[in-house]
């Protein structure tokens, strides 16, 4: 008795005698697909486990996003023959199918400049089959039937409900060939999408399909579906109703607004379901706030009218899409949140998203359903990473339009600059020597106060204000840090800097240093050792008033100066204080 095994691995190195494990396909040549995988990861680990019984395995990336494992390549004869024999002995999935190179994209198995594995030798897997192989090989497949001509192809395709029309076209729109509506009715549109269809395959573009080859185009649709997983949920708690790839994807946690479905392997997207009570207003606070999130990436596409929005972000490490509505008083949406690389999977999982979604529940996500932190339920980013800039600075207004004095430091390296957090600005002026720098909105702003330059000399001893983000960006308003003039020169006598007696943090540098009655004599710089020496606490410099003046007029701006400057009751100088003090944050 000969082990069937045995014998199969003997036809099969008969086979692969004329080429070599794992070749490219020369013309007229395909392919037996055994797997699709939704992720590169995985495909990479299925095909491993493939090439230690076929040495001619593959990994290609495919037309739908996914990534195939398939054996070959073999003429169409050998092919037919090997799959029949692959699935008689059970060592192949029984969808396994014959497979085209014009369907396959690039090779990801083996990986280039790899070693092709050895084909397994049939006579040490069992010493006599060698001896019997002509009595054991398997038999050919018998032929296969005509496909029909155009008439009969014609005449069957009259048979087909409404439904199994529809159904044609919702496959042919899966694949990418249909962008028009479903309606059954097989116009131009439809045709057309056939034909290329047809042609993609290896058969004659003549725009109609024949029983077989709508059985193919079907099978391989519901194929696709099988492995997405797709089902319809019904969300009770936050009153949407969604069909969502649970192949892929599972229920997670709910942290109001969000319901979070998790990836279920390697590489798999996220889902996050958004179900919040709110106005115009709240919808448009979402939107900000969504923008804040480190995987909504900044580049991308935004679109926004007072009912709805989408947002679309890319990076090198995310490619987000978001989607919310307004219906009444309540706001609904969904997150698709995955990484580059994916694209063609993702917009199939975004096509059945977007027409699948119903927010029409009448109920919305309590906020009070799960326990939060008071921080978390103020940013209603549960669940969900914020991005942060690397550090913030302060900074102060010197012109009615929105432009920004600091210092130079804080716009040192930055891949993006944003005053109070949102605006984007530019650098118009870094100066090493004196470590100003000024920031000019890509956006005009409109700041509460601007900045006015005093004229007078500050006497020694006089009481001064600092105004700054003392912890960077983690309060929302400037800190008051009040401290002495005790010189209009530097420790060495360097003209253009002034001592200072104060105790102030990191954040605080580039705050305007202020004298009783508003007005700016200075801006804190940075702290630094003088010569190697460790100053004592509470020493700081600040750039002059005149030095900065000097500044903004050799760059086109002109200070401004108080008319008749009198000093301010602590109120008001907060007041003034804080309307001339801007958040500068420099991000990666």
């Amino acid at each position: 008795m000969f082990k069937p095994v045995a014998l199969l691995a003997l036809f099969v190195s008969v086979l692969l005698l004329v080429q070599p494990p794992a070749a490219r396909a020369q013309e007229g040549e395909v392919y037996i697909q055994v797997e699709a995988l939704p992720d590169r990861a995985t495909a990479v680990t299925r095909a491993q486990a493939y090439t230690a019984l076929f040495a001619e395995t593959n990994g290609f990336g495919l037309r739908s996003g996914w990534f195939g494992i398939l054996l070959g390549p073999y003429t169409p004869g050998q092919a037919a023959e090997l799959l029949a024999s692959l699935k008689g002995e059970r060592l192949i999935p029984s969808d396994s199918f014959i497979a085209y190179p014009r369907d396959m994209g690039d090779r990801f198995w083996p990986a280039e400049g790899a070693p092709a594995a050895a084909a397994a030798d049939p006579a040490a897997a069992d010493p006599a089959a060698e001896a019997t192989v002509a009595e054991t090989a398997p038999e050919p497949e018998a032929a296969q039937a005509p496909d029909e001509d155009r008439q009969q192809a014609r005449d069957s395709e009259a048979l087909l409900t409404p439904e199994e029309r529809r159904d044609l076209q919702t496959a042919l729109q899966w694949f990418g060939y249909y962008p028009a509506a479903i309606d059954g009715a097989f116009g131009p549109g439809t045709r057309n999408s056939m034909s290329a269809w047809q042609e993609a395959r290896g058969y004659e573009a003549t725009g109609i399909l024949t029983t077989r080859q709508r059985r193919e185009l079907l099978e391989a649709w519901k194929g696709e579906l099988a492995a997405f997983g797709f089902q319809e949920v019904i969300e009770a708690e936050s009153g949407i109703t969604v069909t969502l790839p649970l192949a892929l994807v599972e229920f997670d946690h709910y942290e109001p607004p969000f319901v979070h479905y998790r990836p279920k392997t390697e590489g798999a997207p996220k889902i996050v379901l958004i179900s919040q009570p709110g106005d115009q207003a709240a919808l448009f606070g979402l939107y900000d706030v969504l923008q804040t999130l480190d995987s909504v990436p900044l580049d991308g596409a935004r679109d926004r009218d007072d009912r709805s929005f989408r947002i679309r972000g890319t990076s090198a490490k995310a490619d987000t899409t978001v989607y919310a509505e307004r219906n009444g008083d309540r706001i609904k949406g969904w997150m698709l949140i995955s990484t580059p690389g994916n694209e063609a999977r993702d917009a199939r999982i975004l096509r059945v998203l977007q027409d699948s979604f119903s927010p029409d529940g009448d109920s919305v996500l309590d906020p009070g359903m799960v326990a939060m932190e008071a921080g978390t339920k103020a940013g209603l980013l549960a669940g969900l990473e914020v991005r942060k800039p690397r550090f913030s600075r302060t900074g102060f207004f010197v012109t009615t339009d929105g432009a920004v004095a600091t210092t130079a430091e804080a716009v040192e390296q930055c891949g993006r600059i944003t005053i109070d957090r949102t605006t984007d600005a530019e650098v118009a002026l870094s100066d090493a020597a004196t470590g100003l720098a000024i920031l000019k909105p890509k956006a005009p702003l409109a700041p509460r106060n601007v900045a006015a330059f005093s004229n007078a000399s500050t006497r020694p001893g006089s009481e001064v204000t600092v105004p700054g983000y003392s912890y960077e960006d983690r309060l929302p308003a400037p800190v008051l840090t009040f401290g002495t003039f005790e010189d209009a020169q530097g420790l060495n006598g360097e003209p253009g800097l002034a001592r200072l007696a104060l105790q102030s943090l990191p954040g605080d540098a580039g705050g305007a240093v202020l004298d009783g009655s508003g007005s700016v004599v200075g801006m804190l710089l940075p702290a630094a050792s003088d010569g190697g020496k460790q100053l004592p606490a509470g020493v700081a410099f600040a750039l002059s008033g005149a030095e900065i003046t000097r500044l903004l007029a050799a760059n086109g701006l002109t200070p401004q100066t108080p008319a008749a400057p009198t000093p301010l009751a602590p109120g008001a100088l907060a007041e003034a204080a804080t309307g001339m003090t801007a958040l500068v944050s420099c991000w990666d």
